[in-house]
């Protein structure tokens, strides 16, 4: 089931939003040095708000995608190796969002930060693929005559 056009531009722009302030934090953080003052520290801390507000925005458009969009499509077996992917990516994504916020452990942070800029680094494509063959899918069946969906 495709979303509605201002609901799915919605999705897309938070998680557009959601991506552009994780790598511009990643960009940000890794310009940091005692040298150039605090400026980067600055721009960091500042994207790192934005990156929680725009998580906290596509936590919202996800919850309603499960009942709205994933629970649907998986009925009708529609897109679902992608969307499966797409689920376990963000659940990856919100469970280590999590332990960066709240693991004290540093040898464990470490571990738990790799894996979340691992999986929203991936997540941009993998969103690029779900839509392209969710398309392509709905395409396919709009051009199926109507003859060939009845039982003979």
């Amino acid at each position: 089931m495709r979303l509605s056009s201002p609901f799915r531009f919605a999705v897309y722009a938070a998680f557009a939003a959601l991506f552009l302030t994780g790598a511009a934090w990643l960009l940000a953080d890794a310009w940091k040095d005692p040298e150039s003052g605090e400026i980067w520290q600055a721009i960091a801390a500042n994207l790192l708000m934005l990156h929680g507000g725009a998580a906290m925005v596509t936590l919202m458009f996800l919850g309603a995608l499960v009942p709205l969009h994933a629970r649907r499509n998986w009925r009708v077996r529609s897109n679902r190796p992608t969307g499966t992917l797409m689920l376990a990516c963000n659940a990856i994504l919100v469970v280590t969002a999590f332990g960066l916020y709240y693991v004290g452990w540093e040898a464990v942070r470490w571990w738990v930060s790799e894996v979340h800029t691992a999986a929203g680094l991936f997540l941009p494509a993998l969103f690029l693929a779900h839509v392209a063959l969710g398309r392509r899918s709905a395409d396919a069946k709009r051009d199926w005559p109507a003859s060939c969906d009845r039982k003979l």
